[in-house]
């Protein structure tokens, strides 16, 4: 048994389902599975339950403040704190290729400020030598992008929390002014997905730099997943998909921290813009 106690945010399906099953199956004393949805999370335990998992069940609302305050109350009076925190909630854009503002704001919303309101309430609450897995994509390494701006203020050493906001802040304003240009992107779809993990990644490294008491937090690329979020298209089952995070949540040497993980555990440089990482095949998408 492994006396530490592990969250997971968006952990009803999909990924986040798949690593609540191996940190117990890894012998994880405490894991959270937590969910906006309670009765799909409470569902989602019955089914590990009948495996023989006990994982435990907490609604959490990623993008409600309140929400989260309640989780955080609940921690506080029945842990001494986390070891564990694996930010994997999400959802994808509404269309393939085409972008609307009110589906990007909340896109950007739920990936990555959802994840701002995390950091205020829940980092407080780990223990010294914690984990943090902020779970990205292939869409959000910096050779996504081609804007030269963004290139160079986003990979910067001195990255500040107030130059992703701006970034993110860009993108929105060019939807709403209709000033927005495809030639700013290399990939040619999912553009409000791509600005949303290309923050998390870069915000992961911010984190690191920030946090302290030997707390080890990095952004990880789990894999083209068979999930509802991909239509069931991808090229990984859940279960290999965990094996990335659960490797960075209980296995990877200390001295990996700040960084941006393949899902074959591999650090990639998230900055060197020469790299081609198409991993997704655009047409099994659409």
């Amino acid at each position: 048994m492994i006396d530490k106690v592990a969250v997971v945010t968006g952990a009803n399906q999909g990924i986040g389902f798949g690593i609540i099953k191996l940190l117990c199956k890894r012998g994880v004393k405490t894991v959270y599975l937590t969910a906006r949805d309670e009765k799909r999370g409470t569902e989602a335990v019955k089914i590990l339950n009948s495996e023989g998992f006990y994982p435990v069940f907490h609604q959490l609302d990623i993008t409600n403040e309140e929400s989260i305050k309640k989780f955080e109350c609940y921690m506080k009076n029945r842990h001494s704190g986390i070891d564990i925190l694996v930010n994997n909630a999400a959802v994808a854009c509404k269309t393939f290729s085409e972008v609307t503002y009110d589906d990007a704001k909340n896109v950007i919303n739920v990936n990555f400020n959802s994840i701002l309101t995390i950091e205020k309430y829940i980092y407080p609450l780990l223990n010294d030598n914690a984990r943090v897995i902020n779970i990205s994509s292939d869409s959000g390494h910096l050779s996504k992008l081609k804007n030269k701006y963004w290139i160079e203020r986003l990979s910067r050493d001195d990255l500040q929390l107030k130059d992703i906001k701006d970034f993110t802040s860009w993108f929105l304003d060019s939807i709403k002014n209709n000033t927005f240009k495809k030639e700013d992107f290399t990939w040619k779809f999912l553009y409000s997905y791509v600005v949303a993990k290309i923050a998390v990644s870069a915000y992961t490294r911010v984190q690191q730099r920030q946090t302290g008491r030997g707390i080890c937090v990095n952004s990880l690329h789990p894999g083209f997943v068979k999930t509802s979020m991909t239509k069931g298209t991808g090229l990984l089952t859940i279960e290999e998909a965990a094996e990335a995070p659960v490797y960075l949540a209980l296995d990877a040497d200390t001295s990996i921290r700040g960084k941006y993980i393949w899902y074959d555990k591999a650090e990639v440089d998230w900055a060197d813009t020469s790299l081609v990482l198409n991993y997704v095949d655009e047409h099994t998408m659409k």
